[in-house]
């Protein structure tokens, strides 16, 4: 699956994100920097990686939301295209309107960095196909606005439409209904808090973010519109 990293000033995980890629996914992954105007030819996956874009000025995402990249990011996407965000990442994506709700501070307002387990609620999506539904995986955060929150009517639409992918087992930062990675209506952009390309080898301490990218594998190309 033909990967494109985009880098922001201050993304600190694109170097993990683009490893997992091509260890998993397209050994070709590469990198595209955020004042670029177009994805490279061919891309079917694009990953935003964590970090702390822009420094987190205004709020975390704000600015890299507003990228000139991110118009080609949005135009993928509504084609069809997948695209997925990863802590820094989820939030450039609630930010720019692709996912809904917003991140906050953590609880105890303290950055956190240390491995979690997540809830498989749905393993029906593109993202998760690998996985089998209520599996508990392990998998490392490392934020400090990782608090999810959105209005009563979106937490509702999101659980009713079964577009709460991941759920906290034991949540480390105040989510509300402990959610920690949520898809768009049409299933190919998801947004987490959590690290998969954290947990992709042993040695790493777990190899649970595999399942992500296996299923991604497995779903091949994305149907996409015409550009």
């Amino acid at each position: 699956m033909k990967t494109a990293v985009i880098q922001f000033p201050g993304s600190n995980c694109d170097g993990d994100a683009l490893h997992a890629a091509q260890l998993l996914l397209d050994d070709g992954a590469q990198f595209v920097w955020h004042t670029e105007a177009g994805l490279p030819d061919g891309t079917e996956l694009v990953f935003l990686p964590g970090g702390f874009s822009y420094g987190d000025h205004l709020r975390s995402g704000a600015i890299a939301a507003r990228s000139p990249i991110m118009q080609a990011v949005k135009a993928h996407a509504e084609r069809g295209g997948f695209v997925l965000g990863v802590c820094n990442g989820f939030q450039v994506l609630t930010e720019s309107g692709l996912l809904p709700g917003a991140l906050s501070r953590n609880r105890d307002l303290h950055f956190m960095c240390r491995p979690v387990h997540l809830r498989v609620e749905n393993a029906s999506t593109a993202f998760t196909g690998a996985y089998t539904k209520g599996q508990v995986i392990e998998v490392p955060i490392a934020h400090g606005e990782g608090n999810y929150y959105a209005d009563p009517e979106t937490i509702a639409r999101l659980e009713g439409n079964g577009q709460v992918v991941f759920r906290y087992a034991d949540n480390p930062n105040g989510s509300l209904n402990d959610i920690a990675g949520i898809v768009n209506e049409r299933g190919n952009v998801l947004g987490m808090m959590p690290h998969p390309e954290r947990a992709v080898e042993a040695l790493l301490g777990s190899e649970d973010g595999r399942g992500l990218f296996s299923s991604l594998a497995r779903a091949g190309t994305p149907a996409q519109a015409p550009a």
